[in-house]
């Protein structure tokens, strides 16, 4: 069964979005996490800015990334969960640690805004898919 199948087979929840909304929101908040991220690796790379503050910032990447293999690769629900947890939390521990290492790189924060919600949104959708098809 290929992927498109598998997933729209999958039981989900009456306010799940459609399909078409996943590509376009991705598109806006991978624009808005070039940025950002991309601004706290420089820094941290110049030493302005402690790696360990980098490090949350580099961790949501990987989960992030590992995601959709998880996903739609293993099409492995209760890993696909586990994973998007990371996600959040990671997304928060790097918002919480710029926001206290450097009051010039808060905009970083506001900037990711979005994908927080996003994030917890998607969460909350992965977990109801999860438990609505075990």
């Amino acid at each position: 069964m290929n992927t498109v199948n598998w997933y729209s087979q999958l039981v989900k929840p009456t306010w799940s979005p459609p399909s078409w909304v996943f590509g376009p929101v991705w598109t806006v908040l991978y624009m808005i996490i070039a940025v950002s991220y991309g601004t706290v690796f420089y820094r941290a790379f110049t030493g302005k800015i402690s790696w360990f503050v980098a490090l949350p910032f580099a961790l949501n990447l990987v989960f992030n990334i590992a995601f959709t293999p998880i996903q739609f690769g293993l099409k492995n629900n209760l890993l696909a969960t586990v994973d998007i947890l990371l996600v959040v939390a990671t997304l928060v521990w790097a918002l919480v640690a710029v926001w206290q290492a450097s009051p010039d790189l808060r905009w970083v924060v506001y900037a990711n805004i979005p994908y927080l919600l996003w994030g917890l949104f998607a969460t909350v959708l992965q977990i109801s898919i999860t438990y609505l098809n075990s």
